[in-house]
């Protein structure tokens, strides 16, 4: 039968012949950590019996989630967490500050294409962006996979989506993976493996964003067909069966936005002009990088933010950080009022960097808007991509980037200038 891109690695991983439905045990090719939940992971070890990791060389561990420490207790938990990575001898270990686990994963080469990888973070499933089956678990199956090098899973059935045409300035693909969350639903991709057409040639920050976001859809993984990394075999078959099929014409897409309290509650940007903001966080996996950072320097750049707005950045790694800061890009930021954290997760999670108190509303890069994400449940979360992020701190509220991408210096001083009046 022919099969989809999860159904081939599963089956090569597993040594059998494997189809939607079936259960496979299959070798990892690496476990990812972080410090939200090492002291589960680390109790789950002990629950099997297992002093070591299977293979210190496949493991990775991150601090990134509350980092730097925000707490006492949080600061202790990151000593326990040093303290295990010394005595395991793991080598491959970010302290905080070097980045978001994602982000590394990928931008360092830790994740094997056509293998599967599991992480204890729900957005491993960015690392379908090289064509890997990235795959979220918790903390007991995660000791598992550490102890043993192996998991058990279940095929995922699959979804595919399929791009077409291309981009119109001031859209992005975080505009379009959101109106792929806005098509298929918070649980349209249940436990499914959502597998992207016509993407495989898109920067790889880009493939990190579609990937990752798979996760807001429920699925198990999330694969970019085609890309540069993948080995010759990794390619969907020709007749292969996928429970749902979408597609998206790029060509006629407007920048999209995540109304609260959802992320499948995505609208055009037209219904949501006008709508105030109080903080703009530019940062995460989704978008932490320097192209995001570009972006959005590319409307602030010269001018400052609205008074009454807080503008976050926080790069997604060292690297972006690095890169941002030798072209300018973060200087350009800085000087447009923007707060610039250290390379982590920031306010994405709603524990350390900039929490919202109750009542604020914030335009977020990120992926999750829910109540209670990014700090107090009274405040309201909206997300868009670096551009429209960047025309909410110049404005103050939620406004289409296009015509400010398209305008002259002096028209783009009296746009600013109209909405600031409004």
């Amino acid at each position: 039968m022919p099969k989809t891109l999860a159904e081939k690695i599963l089956s090569r991983a597993s040594g059998r012949d494997a189809h939607a439905g079936d259960l496979v045990i299959a070798p990892i090719s690496r476990v990812m950590v972080h410090d939200s939940v090492i002291d589960a992971v680390m109790a789950g070890l002990r629950d099997l019996g297992k002093a070591h990791v299977w293979d210190t060389s496949r493991v990775a561990v991150f601090i990134d989630h509350a980092a730097p420490a925000p707490t006492p207790v949080v600061a202790d938990s990151h000593r326990t967490l040093r303290e295990w990575v010394r005595e395991q001898e793991i080598a491959t270990f970010y302290d905080a500050g070097e980045g978001v686990c994602h982000q590394i994963m990928v931008e360092e080469g830790y994740c094997e294409p056509g293998t599967v990888i599991v992480g204890s973070d729900s957005h491993s499933n960015s690392y379908g962006a090289v064509g890997a089956f990235g795959a979220g678990m918790g903390a007991t199956d995660v000791a598992v996979a550490l102890a043993l090098g192996r998991t058990w899973l279940r095929v995922p059935e699959s979804i595919k989506v399929t791009f077409a045409g291309k981009p119109r300035k001031g859209v992005t693909m975080k505009d379009a993976i959101m109106r792929v969350v806005r098509e298929i639903g918070t649980d349209g991709a249940r436990y499914a493996c959502v597998e992207f057409h016509g993407a495989g040639s898109l920067p790889q920050g880009d493939r990190i964003t579609l990937a990752g976001m798979t996760t807001e859809m429920g699925a198990k993984a999330g694969i970019v067909a085609d890309t540069p990394e993948a080995p010759g075999w990794l390619f969907p078959d020709r007749g292969a069966s996928y429970a749902n099929e979408v597609t998206i014409d790029l060509s006629v897409l407007e920048p999209q936005i995540a109304v609260p309290p959802r992320v499948d509650q995505v609208v055009d940007i037209s219904e949501a002009i006008g709508q105030p903001v109080d903080i703009v966080f530019l940062g995460s996996c989704t978008n932490g990088r320097l192209v995001d950072m570009r972006q959005a320097a590319s409307i602030l750049r010269g001018r400052r933010i609205a008074p009454e707005v807080r503008l976050e950045v926080v790069p997604s790694s060292r690297r972006q950080f690095e890169d941002a800061m030798a072209d300018g890009t973060l200087l350009a930021l800085s000087a447009a009022g923007a707060v610039i954290g250290s390379s982590g997760c920031g306010p994405c999670l709603g524990r350390t960097g900039g929490v919202l108190a109750g009542s604020e509303i914030c335009l977020s890069t990120a992926n999750r808007n829910y109540r209670g994400r990014m700090g107090s449940p009274d405040a309201s979360i909206y997300i868009g991509s670096p551009y429209v992020a960047a025309v909410a701190a110049l404005t103050g509220v939620i406004d289409d980037p296009r015509p400010y991408l398209e305008a002259t210096e002096d028209e783009l001083d009296a746009l600013v200038a109209a909405e600031i009046d409004d």
